[in-house]
């Protein structure tokens, strides 16, 4: 089966997600193509997706979310997960617990009538520079940390998990 990890990114981190996700998808025997989601020629020729954005502001980014929009008649038969890549492992101390709570408002954002099997909300990279000056000063008083927070093992297996259920149809 041919499979599409396709991403929206700003700054690089989530396109490192989507690699990574489909080298463990390539791993289990499945072929897939890595692509940013704005580039997608011909999605019809693609027989599961994993697709997934950047989030700011609680929402995908406009080529996803356009990606998802112009193709739902397309998506709604085949295998579809999705993949939002934020900040919650940035946060710390009162803070941190509202990381997971952006998971379900980013999944609102997009179409009701998207079916996909699984969502889920990986930590990224974040960098002093991706922000202007105001955004860094929020960000330092929410608590937040600058770094790699990207967590490999959890999307390696979530990666087998995908797999495993492509190879079980």
């Amino acid at each position: 089966m041919y499979v599409l990890v396709g991403y929206a990114t700003a700054h690089g981190s989530t396109r490192g997600v989507a690699e990574r996700l489909a080298a463990g998808l390539g791993r289990a025997g499945l072929q897939t193509d890595v692509r940013p989601l704005d580039v997608v020629d011909d999605a019809d020729a693609y027989g599961a997706f994993v697709l997934g954005s950047a989030v700011h502001n609680q929402s995908w980014l406009d080529p996803a979310k356009e990606f998802v929009s112009d193709n739902l008649e397309l998506l709604g038969p085949r295998p579809v997960w999705l993949f939002s890549v934020g900040m919650p492992g940035a946060l710390r101390g009162p803070w941190k617990r509202l990381g997971p709570m952006e998971a379900p408002v980013v999944v609102r954002s997009l179409p009701a009538d998207l079916s996909y099997r699984d969502h889920r909300l990986f930590s990224g990279v974040i960098r002093a520079s991706q922000l202007p000056l105001g955004g860094r000063i929020r960000f330092r008083l929410l608590g937040g940390r600058y770094g790699d927070f990207r967590d490999w093992d959890a999307i390696d297996s979530w990666a087998a998990e995908i797999a495993g259920e492509l190879l079980r149809t």
